[in-house]
């Protein structure tokens, strides 16, 4: 049997941290087992799914390297829902309820009101033809549910939680097909899961209840069981993330100038036993990754954290891997490896060369100190040790201490009283711009 995991995000908004550690995990999953990674959008939603979402998702999951072998759009795929639900109407194993949606809470308060858990009466089975036709003539359209066998005790052996059972006596039967005649998410995912052979289905524990009701349907189609894991949810220091919580989504993560690989890095890791480390490419994550890892906690974002790692990351990013990207226009081997070690971003590049590639005019607060300053500039070759030998030199000459000794000299070598560290970027500037600049000579 073929090895396929499967992502199924539903195009309501933007991906986020949360459903884009689902993908990952089921990505790492498909590929550490020689299998197939599927991106399946469920659409069915008309009134909430949005194709800029759409584009927006199949962006970020290419983006964060989780490129798929097999895509499909349950929109597309109405007529096969419509079959099933014919078959499953023809065993008795779907029917038609009339009631609307304010008599369905009022019957749910009733039965709360009781101490009774809010499960669906069936009050619909007992329905006779002529009081179907009586709802029918006054323009009721039917609601369909799918009848759970209520006798059956319902289990399976969870990757990531163990054994997990329920009573179907205690479920409530599930509505399959709305009023307006559109599927809603149980239908359309047992179906697909069906059709495309989905070998190990992976998501949130919040689907827990979906699955016990959804391992029904997959017998009432005579098909086979996948293998389920259920995640812990991912939460920040306050609590659950919400995919309409910004500042989580991986749109503007990408933006803010986060790297693709730092995002990966912590999402592979939290809520597992193995400790979160900088990873510079997939197949490390991949070759990593083992289910039973996975621990049934919470998992914590933390965005400070994520910050870490993305300069962690960019701190063994060879030149090779990221000499194309638009950040490192005029940015060669040798000033990437000497400036990648203060960077946090990417994007933290830019004011690195701007001082010490591109011609500045210098801000001069005080011409004498400065011209003395350059005076006393080491000879030979500059390093990382030649700020500390200049500034000690100044210091004994001028008398000069503290922000008076080094503030008039950063300002006429970068034009700025704050920036990267004078030591490290004073020998990329050059001993020849140095000189100039000290002298008030623009360059």
């Amino acid at each position: 049997m073929t090895f396929i995991t499967r992502f199924a995000p539903s195009p309501t908004g933007y991906l986020h941290v949360g459903n884009a550690r689902t993908a990952l995990i089921c990505y790492m999953m498909a590929k550490a087992n020689g299998g197939k990674f599927m991106l399946r959008l469920d659409d069915t939603d008309i009134e909430r799914s949005r194709e800029e979402y759409s584009i927006q998702i199949q962006q970020d999951l290419k983006w964060l390297g989780l490129d798929w072998d097999i895509f499909a759009r349950q929109s597309e795929r109405i007529n096969r829902y419509e079959e099933i639900k014919q078959i499953l109407v023809k065993q008795g194993r779907m029917y038609p309820c009339y009631e609307t949606p304010e008599e369905i809470e009022i019957k749910r308060k009733i039965q709360l009101g009781r101490g009774l858990p809010p499960i669906y009466d069936r009050a619909a089975l007992k329905l006779t033809e002529a009081e179907k036709a009586k709802f029918q003539s006054e323009g009721r359209k039917p609601h369909w549910r799918f009848k759970l066998d209520e006798t059956a005790t319902i289990a399976w052996q969870d990757l990531i939680r163990g054994e997990i059972r329920f009573e179907a006596k205690n479920l409530s039967d599930p509505v399959l097909i709305r009023e307006s005649g559109a599927p809603t998410y149980m239908l359309p995912s047992s179906v697909d899961d069906i059709d495309f052979a989905i070998s190990n289905i992976v998501r949130g524990e919040d689907h827990i209840t979906n699955t016990a009701i959804q391992i029904q349907i997959f017998e009432a189609l005579g098909a086979k069981l996948p293998q389920f894991a259920h995640t812990s949810l991912i939460k920040n220091k306050s609590g659950k993330i919400s995919k309409r919580e910004g500042g989580y989504d991986i749109v503007s993560l990408n933006h803010d100038g986060i790297e693709a690989m730092a995002i990966n890095s912590l999402l592979a890791r939290i809520g597992t036993s193995e400790p979160i480390e900088p990873r510079t490419n997939m197949q490390e994550l991949i070759d990593g990754f083992h289910i039973s890892t996975m621990s049934k906690g919470a998992a914590i974002y933390d965005p400070e954290e994520l910050n870490r790692l993305n300069a962690k990351i960019l701190h063994i990013t060879s030149y090779k891997q990221i000499k194309d990207r638009p950040d490192m226009q005029g940015v060669d081997e040798e000033f990437w490896l000497s400036v990648r070690a203060n960077l946090t971003k990417l994007k933290d590049i830019g004011q690195w060369r701007n001082i010490c590639r591109e011609k500045l005019s210098p801000v001069i607060d005080d011409q004498d100190y400065t011209v003395t300053a350059c005076t006393l500039l080491p000879e030979g070759k500059w390093d990382s040790n030649t700020w500390d030998e200049w500034i000690k030199k100044v210091k004994e000459n001028t008398g000069r201490k503290g922000k008076d000794l080094f503030m008039p000299l950063r300002k006429a070598l970068t034009a700025r009283e704050t920036g990267p560290e004078l030591k490290d970027i004073l020998p990329l500037i050059g001993r020849e711009r140095a000189v100039a600049r000290l002298n008030g000579k623009a360059a």
